[in-house]
């Protein structure tokens, strides 16, 4: 059993963050941590043990868990091959047995935890669907990728049972220790432990059996700084315990574009807030220095990708630019500086290229000015450039001419420490035998990489327990909190003539809308076990009050066609005609917000049968009952603006907040929200 995750488990709900290291990172204090192994011998060096990593039977400085983790890194390093550096600096997709990615089983068979041994060679893009002019390979078979390949770090998309993927992770753990060097394997995932719509491979992972809070959007509407920070440290113990050490999270993008099909998974518009928000999130997920019970997050995606033009985004070629019409090129980087400034261990740059600006017009993962002068000089960022899944072979914007070996040499150079897509080494071993003078950039990215691993204490003991693991994620005190905050994110836009909280006794239609691909896009809530003191009736007709929960849909961000994007409702999945009939009722509107759409086909404020309105961010009809019926007083603000009408943000200034564009553009304002009833 990992000690560490057990004595935080389910009781560090305090603010006392950052307390997860019993490493000794030059401290005078030598504690002895716990030692987990499967296959190596455990020296005992006067009376402090060590694991054997390398099996030569003595202590080497690597293993040494007294030193700091740039003295063990530096060490470890240079025991290493080129080949094996080279696998160390990628990172890509592995899957479980069976696994179809998305917890969904290949034909019929569960996942479980073995290993997939297949190789996926892609000869098209993933994201896209587009063909790719070489063929990549995207994933390799565990085994293969362990010990051919070397590779050291993963990226986890599986959404499955709880004690499989610690199982997994275990088995995963115990394959690393018995190759060379024993070197643990860094787990990332995306986002867990939130309630979204646009769940998307690279996105986030939707639903899970993990504590399911609002969405990000959610997380910056409560303006509750605390709980934000509590919602990071509930998700850091349940990653941990399942064997998932690393987050490919948050994104500190500014929400500016309101056409983007990703301001989902941003905190909104505003710099200021953002940068509140995520400093928090860091703190949370990694303490005030990563440690033994940390998560170590990946912020992304730097200079910031809510600009892009058209709303477009640079998975696609027609997304590759991003504008700064409003010159507020400076504006994104704010919320990274906060980041940086609460020690997130990683930043990872877009694939987008920044257009009319005084920097080479070249993808960010390329940038050297973009990340030497600007992520290094100005904001003093020392941790792992980690880039984008595939901006190598997939989204290569601004060096499309190079080939693979120019454009890994140019990423290189601009400082990029970990490369994401492709499972292969094979063409950046290329690249460093070509050019050796590239060895010292190399040494220094392996060392970094390497140091995250020491920090997380992953060298002393990268299991969990796995019976242990089932009782943590999604327990009832952790979901308690969840609940709070599912609340606490809900805004109260209108509530005029007393609509709100609705009576005792009160018929109600509550209807959840949103566009499905099978059936019908309309679902009744008649609850078997009513607490609201309400009558919930199955027609519109019966009530006298309508709840319509309105969950606008735009496409997916990757059935990106390159059309033009809108934010009104009728392009966006809803029947117009079909709500127009239903709100003939006194109704009560709640929309659901993924962008800042425009309502006005359905309201514009001066509708007698729509008196109150309703903001959630990825919730559900319990919070959204409570706070419609008065038993939780809503409390929550807007992370953004909202259009008046779809030609509103047609003509916004990519780079510009709402709450700047000036007088005639904002419906609801940023900071909106009434606090009582």
């Amino acid at each position: 059993m990992n000690k560490t995750i057990k004595s935080i488990a389910l009781v560090s709900l305090s603010l006392s963050y950052g307390v997860f290291s019993c490493q000794n990172n030059g401290t005078d204090k030598v504690e002895q941590p716990e030692l987990g192994s499967r296959s190596v011998n455990v020296i005992d060096i006067e009376g402090l043990q060590f694991k054997d990593l390398n099996r030569n039977g003595e202590l080497d400085a690597y293993e040494d868990w007294r030193l700091t983790a740039e003295e063990r890194s530096s060490d470890l390093t240079a025991r290493l091959s080129t080949e094996q550096k080279a696998g160390l600096m990628l990172i890509s997709t592995t899957q479980l047995e069976n696994d179809a990615m998305f917890g969904r089983g290949q034909a019929g068979k569960p996942v479980t935890s073995n290993f997939n041994e297949t190789d996926n060679l892609s000869k098209v893009n993933f994201f896209t669907r587009k063909p790719l002019p070489v063929p990549m390979m995207s994933s390799a078979g565990t085994t293969k990728d362990v010990t051919e390949f070397y590779k050291r770090s993963f990226i986890l998309r599986a959404n499955t049972a709880v004690d499989t993927l610690a199982k997994w992770a275990n088995n995963l753990q115990a394959l690393c220790e018995e190759d060379d060097f024993g070197i643990p394997a860094t787990i990332a995932s995306n986002p867990r432990n939130h309630i979204s719509i646009d769940a998307s491979i690279g996105l986030t992972m939707g639903r899970t059996a993990f504590t399911a809070f609002p969405g990000e959007l959610g997380l910056a509407a409560m303006r509750d700084f605390d709980m934000v920070r509590e919602f990071a440290d509930i998700s850091r113990q349940e990653w941990r315990a399942v064997g998932i050490n690393k987050g490919y999270m948050y994104m500190a993008d500014l929400a500016t574009e309101p056409r983007w099909q990703r301001i989902e998974g941003t905190f909104g518009e505003d710099a200021e807030l953002s940068a509140k928000v995520i400093r928090e999130i860091v703190l949370g997920f990694q303490g005030v220095s990563l440690g033994s019970g940390s998560v170590a997050l990946t912020t992304k995606h730097f200079p910031g990708g809510g600009s892009g033009e058209g709303g477009q985004d640079p998975h696609f070629d027609w997304g590759k630019r991003e504008v700064y019409p409003g010159g507020m090129f400076d504006n994104n980087i704010i919320p990274f500086k906060a980041a940086i400034d609460a020690g997130t261990s990683a930043i990872m740059p877009y694939y987008s290229l920044p257009s009319g600006t005084e920097y080479e017009e070249v993808g960010f993962a390329y940038n050297k000015r973009i990340l030497q002068e600007i992520l290094r000089g100005q904001l003093g960022f020392k941790g792992i450039i980690n880039s984008d899944t595939g901006p190598i072979e997939m989204m290569p914007w601004g060096v499309e001419d190079l080939s693979i070996i120019e454009r890994y040499k140019k990423a290189l150079e601009a400082g990029v420490n970990l490369f994401s897509g492709t499972a292969d080494p094979t063409l950046l071993i290329e690249t460093i035998h070509t050019y050796p003078e590239l060895m010292p950039l190399i040494d220094e990215s392996v060392q970094k990489i390497l140091a995250e691993k020491f920090r997380l204490g992953l060298f002393e003991d990268p299991y969990v327990d796995e019976a242990e693991a089932s009782k943590i994620v999604g327990n009832e005190v952790f979901q308690k909190a969840a609940d709070e905050a599912l609340r606490k994110s809900i805004v109260l836009l209108r509530n005029e003539k007393e609509a709100l909280p609705i009576k005792a006794r009160t018929k109600v239609y509550f209807e959840t809308y949103m566009q499905s691909r099978d059936g019908s896009p309309s679902n009744v809530y008649q609850p078997e076990n009513n607490s609201w003191d309400v009558d919930f009736v199955g027609t519109a007709e019966e009530a006298d009050v309508v709840l319509l929960w309105l969950i606008p849909k735009a496409p997916s961000l990757f059935q990106s066609q390159g059309d033009p994007l809108h934010v009104n409702l009728s392009n966006n999945g809803v029947d117009m005609d079909y709500l127009k009939k239903l709100t003939e009722k006194p109704t009560v509107l709640v929309v659901n917000y993924t962008n800042p759409w425009a309502i006005d086909e359905l309201y514009t404020g001066s509708e007698e049968n729509i008196p109150a309105v309703l903001a959630t961010f990825g919730n559900t009809p319990e919070a959204i009952l409570d706070v419609a019926t008065g038993k939780f007083t809503p409390g929550g603000k807007m992370p953004f603006s909202t259009p008046v009408n779809d030609e509103a943000a047609q003509n916004q200034k990519s780079d510009v907040p709402g709450y700047l564009e000036g007088a005639g553009y904002e419906f609801f304002k940023f900071d909106e929200g009434l606090t009582s009833f």
